[in-house]
């Protein structure tokens, strides 16, 4: 049985921790310019009336997912009884929020414009239009996260007696979200690369890959430089847990492209994104960077507890998670609408057209910026609140494990 864990805030006050702070703190800053210097309209960016979800999108979208993935840690220390799980809990729960966070703000300031926001809360809601679920699903989140992390945190009976509950809450919730999001792109039939139910599971298996290597690198990064032991146990759990979640994602993956390849329809797009200007990305980026590499150092049994082949395999999974989002946002858009099946088109309008796109400075720096709110939340989390475990030790987590 594991030892109860005992928690503490980061007590460091040194220029160490200022210096990341306010490194995080210029990230935002960029963010801050990028959102002025778009407030004048899209067409300052990359972006026009054919891309119109662009790198800020795709910055947003993989961060909101992340946040579903991330807070998955918890969910599997309080609803199905995970005593190595439990005590990382708290980290999980304040990363997911701080990633959820960061990705609502960039896809808010994308807009060009506060009065944009103002009037998108005054209108009145669509429910028609899987967006208006979203904006519940995300506020709701952020109010599951809080009150979760608060059973966990608090003293009290009733927090005690609401902590399962709430796990079993966050748990469907994150599903509910991460579904939704994905079926953004699964209800827009006039895409011929999105239109696919098979969405909906992609995008939650996905999050599961995106959160548990963006919750892996900070555990390792975070107990590194806070001189606290992090045991093997808690390692492995996370690095076995990863492969199989990256499985899952290119199971899902083939899946949906030998479904678009049995359909004629879908002959056209298939072959722009295999074969035409995304193949780079997707082969290269998303399938042997971000899926292949990261399993062969997962796998492999002589790198077997080696911590920088696990971390080496986390940064690639993350990296390939970005480029899989890019691909699906931006190389769907690409591709031109079919307007007259089984027709050529054209006209001064783009149709037939491959659309180019090229991000702009700007959009990099909003991107990164919400990246940099989110680990600024993150930073400040830990140093003020107590959700590190002084040890994750083998011996404290799993007393009975035996090397």
């Amino acid at each position: 049985m594991a030892t109860k864990a005992i928690y503490s805030e980061v007590k460091n006050n040194g220029l160490g921790y200022w210096g990341v702070l306010g490194f995080f703190g210029l990230l935002v800053l960029g963010g801050v310019y990028a959102f002025l210097h778009m407030h004048e309209g899209h067409y300052t960016t990359g972006m026009d009336n054919q891309i119109v979800w662009g790198l800020p999108h795709v910055f947003a979208i993989f961060l909101i997912v992340a946040a579903s993935g991330a807070a998955n840690i918890a969910t599997i220390g309080t609803v199905f009884g995970q005593q190595v799980y439990k005590p990382q809990g708290r980290l999980s729960i304040i990363l997911a929020a701080s990633l959820l966070v960061g990705g609502l703000v960039v896809l808010l300031l994308d807009l060009g414009s506060i009065g944009h926001v103002i009037e998108m809360a005054k209108g009145s809601m669509n429910f028609k239009s899987i967006f208006s679920w979203n904006m519940f699903l995300y506020s709701g989140f952020v109010m599951i996260l809080t009150l979760y992390l608060w059973t966990m945190m608090a003293r009290s009976k009733v927090a005690k007696f609401l902590y399962k509950p709430f796990g079993i809450l966050n748990m469907f919730w994150r599903f509910m979200l991460t579904m939704g999001t994905g079926s953004i792109f699964g209800f827009l039939i006039a895409r011929q690369y999105y239109d696919a139910a098979i969405m909906a599971p992609l995008f939650i298996v996905s999050s599961y890959v995106f959160g548990t290597a963006i919750y892996t690198i900070v555990l390792m990064v975070t107990y590194k430089f806070t001189g606290r032991e992090l045991g093997d146990v808690v390692l492995n759990r996370l690095r076995n847990s990863l492969a199989v979640y990256i499985v899952l994602v290119l199971f899902f993956e083939m899946t949906r492209h030998l479904t678009n390849l049995y359909a004629t329809e879908h002959h056209g797009v298939e072959a722009y994104i295999l074969t035409g200007g995304f193949s780079n990305l997707f082969w290269y980026g998303q399938i042997l960077l971000g899926s292949i590499l990261p399993i062969f150092l997962i796998w492999c049994r002589c790198l077997k507890n080696n911590r920088l082949a696990h971390l080496g395999a986390v940064i690639f999974a993350v990296i390939g998670g970005f480029i899989q989002i890019y691909v699906i946002l931006i190389g769907g858009q690409s591709y031109p609408l079919v307007l007259f099946p089984n027709a050529e088109t054209s006209s001064s309008f783009f149709e037939g057209i491959n659309n180019a796109y090229s991000a702009s400075l700007a959009e990099w720096l909003l991107g990164i910026g919400g990246v940099g709110i989110a680990l600024a939340l993150l930073t400040v989390g830990v140093k003020v609140l107590r959700l590190l475990p002084t040890s994750l030790a083998d011996a404290v987590v799993e007393p009975t494990h035996v090397k």
